[in-house]
């Protein structure tokens, strides 16, 4: 086979994509050790070499073309699995170790994920664990990240998903607010009921709540005078405090529901579930910090079935309809 690279040609893509993060020369060099003049240097012979253009230059700064931004996402995939492989390789890490990246919407971020952050690096103590708890979307190369949880999620064909669990929603409403207003019997009462809103990011509408009756699945559209997007938490809150009838995930309010500062409503006509996932980049060699939380959590939630979601979607953006 012949040679495709020389060192020099590798240690430019490394410069380059140090360059590309850090978003000016200057910073690459500061972290690679050498003089900004060397980095601007080696990246113009790489834009020579190839032929195209990988930055425009500023005065202050540079920002990556198109084009660079393509070769970006897929010189840092490289280099990541040729670390890991050279890590592998040279024995150096028996035990997982790193930074993990991972973004997780509010409602699984407080109730599921942190809670169990502590038991993870006890058994890791050299993973760092990053957390961003966000519903708004991602770029998972741009911005970093090793992985994602999501609800109804759909990345793109270079991305994998692993089932975690079926979280069960339930519909709730504070003793104070049904002794002044009563108790719905049925779904089919809410109408005549304060419910208090959650307007889906993407959409600016509100989600419609979700029942199961005499077998059958359907949604209803609920109205009332409180709405609130961005963070579902937001309508649990207001419900707790006696505003309406709120319907969210079960594992957020069960401890409310049990002391009886909540009341679940309509036990015979179910709420539904909503499926949460794994998501992160489909790569051939998986880093072994991302391998043990993925293995982590699937054993925590005694879920192990994987499975790739089939989408045509461009990009490595995930949704965030993933409250």
């Amino acid at each position: 086979m012949k040679r495709q690279f020389d060192d020099v040609q590798l240690g430019s893509i490394e410069l380059f994509c140090l360059a590309a993060e850090a978003g000016t020369f200057s910073g690459a060099a500061k972290i690679a050790g050498v003089t900004p003049a060397a980095v601007s240097r080696s990246i113009s012979r790489m834009e020579e070499r190839m032929g195209m253009r990988l930055f425009v230059r500023t005065t202050r700064n540079v920002k990556m073309t198109e084009a660079g931004r393509e070769y970006f996402i897929q010189c840092r995939q490289a280099l990541n699995q040729l670390a890991e492989a050279q890590r592998e390789a040279m024995g150096k890490q028996v035990a997982p170790s790193g930074t993990l990246r991972i973004s997780v919407p509010t409602t699984y971020g407080h109730h599921r994920l942190l809670p169990a952050l502590p038991a993870f690096r006890e058994k890791y103590p050299d993973i760092k664990v990053d957390v961003h708890i966000s519903n708004r979307n991602i770029d998972f190369i741009g911005e970093g990240y090793d992985l994602a949880i999501r609800v109804r999620a759909l990345p793109d064909s270079g991305m994998v998903a692993r089932h975690l669990e079926n979280a069960a929603l339930v519909t709730f409403a504070s003793p104070e607010y049904l002794r002044k207003h009563g108790i719905p019997t049925s779904c089919h009462d809410l109408q005549h009921h304060e419910c208090v809103q959650f307007e889906l990011p993407s959409s600016g509408k509100p989600i419609p709540w979700l029942f199961t009756e005499d077998g059958i699945d359907h949604e209803v559209i609920t109205d009332g005078g409180y709405s609130c997007s961005a963070d579902v938490l937001g309508g649990v809150t207001l419900s707790k405090n006696s505003a309406g009838i709120f319907q969210t995930y079960r594992f957020i309010v069960q401890k409310e529901l049990d002391n009886g500062s909540l009341v679940e409503l309509f036990e015979t006509q179910a709420a539904r579930s909503r499926p949460f996932s794994l998501i992160y980049p489909q790569n051939r060699h998986i880093p072994l910090k991302l391998r043990a939380f993925i293995d982590f959590l699937l054993e925590r939630q005694a879920i192990w079935t994987p499975f790739v979601l089939a989408a045509q979607l461009q990009g490595a953006k995930v949704q965030d309809d993933a409250y």
